[in-house]
């Protein structure tokens, strides 16, 4: 390491004043106590948490020896609560399906999981059937082609079985001539297509003018100075150039359309942020691009972009509110958790997605030359009769599409299949009745008599809340318990009964262990191992610590067992009993002349209710670890040269134990990176260890006390992506 190494790093800190408050924080943002913690001391109790639920394979997080969960995002949500998502790997190749949610909140507990089911994986990685063929055979699926990703080999859970699978996506034309991005995976042993889900969600919509309005853009382009990838042009992809005032507000004047879109979109954008603290379309500050001038009859998202053409007689172009806000409602459905599911119920919720944000931000913009409602398309004139293509508060109205759960089939039109999620909307926003020149909405066979509302307002960010907990199997039974966890964990028992009146009024029946509406918290504990995996030799024995929380109610006495050990193997307690809050510690006594090899061992928690964490137990000689294979938890990030970041996550977390942190860092080629152990000392963050070499690559071991670490990268020269393991006691 070179004398001037460690100055230079802190310095390179330094430089930078929103970097070093990000990593350190203002020097009063500690305040002198006891025992002081560093800033964002809740968001580390909640992450840490949640990791070690995924960890420990935690009820519907169980994953076999060879499968990873990969925590992919963080939002932040009322009352302290982080949702965290996270994908599935295996054997180092991503997972379709099977991934998972884990909701925490600032204490450290885990509030709710859920997770697309997903069979235990066990399959070769080893392709017969080459990139290139199956390139070809994905590019075949469309009629014309504007491009196609390079293939990459990806599992695929596909009717409850795990397929080895290339995936593709191809961006071209139907054989109807009809836009398509489609998602395509091609079987790596037989060569036919497994599955191929088109992510392009169209939807007719109205075009007219907002009046004059004010938009954010750059001096001389259509370009959205404060919201990351939003612009707005023609078809080539380029933003219109010009200056302010933007279009001459005639109906067919293309400037005046990205005027339209760029005022909707902002609007919708900004209703998220201040109504419901979400940051942005895609989650972080921002959103695709837009294109104006499509010569069709359509408006649509296809993951990249949202496009839009003219209504039917040529007469408008397709953006007023609730086609724009559709539009990228859509992109709210694919960024959000589990993205867009195949089947068409998944699809039908994706459709009324769109509306509900359509409707949210109708209501948010309140503009006089649209008035907030619950319809959609009513000034688009689509079918020559001026009435809306889709109505909200009752679908039927529309080409008589399904008002309830129950008049939905596997295959419904998805533009149909939005009646009942948006039949729901509006009760839960409006109720059944709500007057004041609002239209009433009438109530399923077998649903409550009446149905009161709560605001949009509410609902939305009730609704928002719940797609924050969505996987790729998400249905209408599912959206049922997400919303009500949503309701009880964001408002209370009010809002949450409203929820359940409202589902309960359009047909979705109850749900085994969805939330209780009821003014106490219902008991329920969480589990956790720490380690969740270990290695032992025939005639020992390795142990693991059983860690357990209340999570609901008061504490209460949870029985611990195991199930699932191969023969030669014993699994004990001490104690067999806990009281939730406290920890039990696990052996396991591995008999002489047991067999090699990998064993899921479950260990299953008794109380108010049943929780299950799985034990990885690996049995004879295993193979020394190797890069960052063996970390307990992986991280990715990406510097340029000079610049450094905080890890877990721009954070830090807690070890409760003393201990040894073991941090290995992985480079980019070519670059200068080092890793730093950062100990809080109760004022400042301390180095304890340092990897300081002149290489990409730094592993480094510290025997710790009890306290808050972090890890520090640091570009020291080069730049690129980087991945950090780092295992704690």
């Amino acid at each position: 390491m070179h004398p001037t190494r460690l100055t230079a790093a802190v310095a390179a800190l330094a430089l930078s004043a929103s970097l070093a408050t990000a990593l350190v924080g203002p020097a009063t943002a500690a305040t002198p106590q006891a025992q002081p913690v560093p800033p964002g001391h809740g968001k580390s109790l909640a992450l840490a948490a949640a990791d070690k639920a995924a960890a420990s394979g935690l009820d519907e997080l169980r994953h076999g020896a060879d499968e990873d969960l990969v925590r992919t995002s963080v939002t932040p949500w009322a009352n302290g609560l982080y949702y965290a998502a996270y994908e599935r790997t295996y054997r180092g190749l991503p997972v379709v399906g099977g991934d998972a949610v884990v909701v925490s909140d600032s204490s450290g507990k885990v509030r709710e999981v859920t997770g697309a089911p997903a069979p235990a994986i066990r399959l070769s990685t080893k392709a017969k059937v080459t990139a290139e063929a199956a390139l070809a055979t994905a590019r075949k699926q469309l009629a014309s082609v504007e491009s196609a990703s390079a293939p990459e080999l990806t599992v695929l859970i596909k009717d409850g079985k795990a397929v080895l699978t290339w995936h593709t996506l191809v961006i071209g034309r139907t054989a109807q001539g009809a836009p398509s991005s489609l998602a395509t995976y091609v079987d790596a042993r037989t060569g036919a297509v497994a599955r191929a889900t088109d992510k392009v969600s169209d939807a007719d919509g109205r075009g007219y003018h907002n009046g004059n309005v004010t938009i954010d853009t750059a001096a001389t382009s259509m370009t959205d100075p404060n919201r990351s990838g939003f612009k707005c042009g023609g078809q080539n992809g380029s933003a219109y150039t010009g200056s302010s005032p933007w279009g001459n507000g005639t109906a067919n004047d293309l400037v005046t359309a990205c005027v339209d879109i760029m005022y909707a979109a902002q609007k919708e954008h900004s209703m998220l942020k201040e109504w419901f603290g979400y940051n942005g379309q895609n989650g972080q500050g921002g959103m695709v691009p837009a294109r104006a001038g499509l010569g069709e009859v359509n408006a649509y998202y296809d993951g990249t972009k949202t496009t839009y053409g003219h209504n039917q007689n040529s007469s408008m172009q397709l953006t007023g509110i609730d086609v724009v806000a559709h539009e990228y409602g859509h992109e709210i459905f694919d960024k959000t958790p589990g993205s867009s599911g195949s089947s068409n119920e998944n699809g039908g919720m994706n459709e009324s997605t769109g509306d509900i944000f359509g409707a949210l931000t109708e209501h948010y913009a309140n503009n006089p030359n649209d008035t907030p409602d619950y319809t959609v398309g009513e000034k688009l004139n689509f079918l020559g009769d001026n009435k809306p293509i889709r109505y909200m508060y009752n679908p039927s109205l529309a080409n008589n599409d399904p008002n309830c759960y129950t008049q939905l089939t596997s295959n419904t039109e998805v533009h149909a299949g939005a009646g009942p999620q948006n039949h729901w909307f509006y009760l839960l926003a409006e109720g059944s009745n709500p007057g004041g020149g609002k239209p009433s909405s009438p109530i399923c066979s077998g649903g409550p008599s009446s149905v009161t509302g709560i605001g949009i307002q509410k609902a939305g960010k009730i609704f928002m809340g719940a797609l924050l907990m969505k996987t790729s199997s998400w249905n209408h039974l599912a959206a049922r318990k997400a919303t009500l966890t949503s309701a009880k964990n964001t408002y209370g028992s009010a809002e949450c009964n409203a929820v359940k009146a409202a589902w309960n009024a359009v047909g979705v029946p109850a749900q085994s262990g969805e939330t209780d509406c009821g003014g106490t918290t219902t008991p329920d504990f969480s589990l956790a191992l720490n380690p969740s995996s270990g290695s032992v030799q025939p005639g020992a024995s390795v142990t693991s610590t059983v860690n357990t929380s209340t999570t609901g109610g008061s504490a209460q006495t949870v029985q611990l067992s195991a199930s699932g050990a191969p023969s030669g193997v014993t699994v004990s307690f001490s104690p067999a009993s806990v009281t939730s809050g406290s920890s039990s510690t696990m052996t396991v006594q591995v008999a002489a002349g047991t067999a090699n090899g990998t064993y899921p061992i479950t260990v299953t928690g008794t109380g108010s209710a049943t929780h299950t964490v799985t034990y990885q137990l690996s049995v004879g000689t295993t193979t020394p670890p190797t890069d960052c294979d063996n970390a307990q938890y992986t991280y990715q990030g990406s510097l340029t040269d000079g610049g450094a970041e905080a890890q877990p996550d721009g954070s830090y977390y807690y070890s409760a134990t003393s201990g040894t942190h073991v941090g290995c860092l992985r480079g980019p080629a070519g670059a200068d990176f080092d890793l730093y152990l950062q100990k809080w000392n109760g004022s400042t963050w301390v180095d304890v260890a340092v990897g300081g070499t002149a290489t990409a690559d730094e592993d480094t071991s510290y025997y710790g006390t009890a306290g808050y670490y972090r890890y520090v990268v640091h570009a020291y020269s080069g730049s690129g992506a980087y991945t950090l393991g780092l295992s704690a006691p």
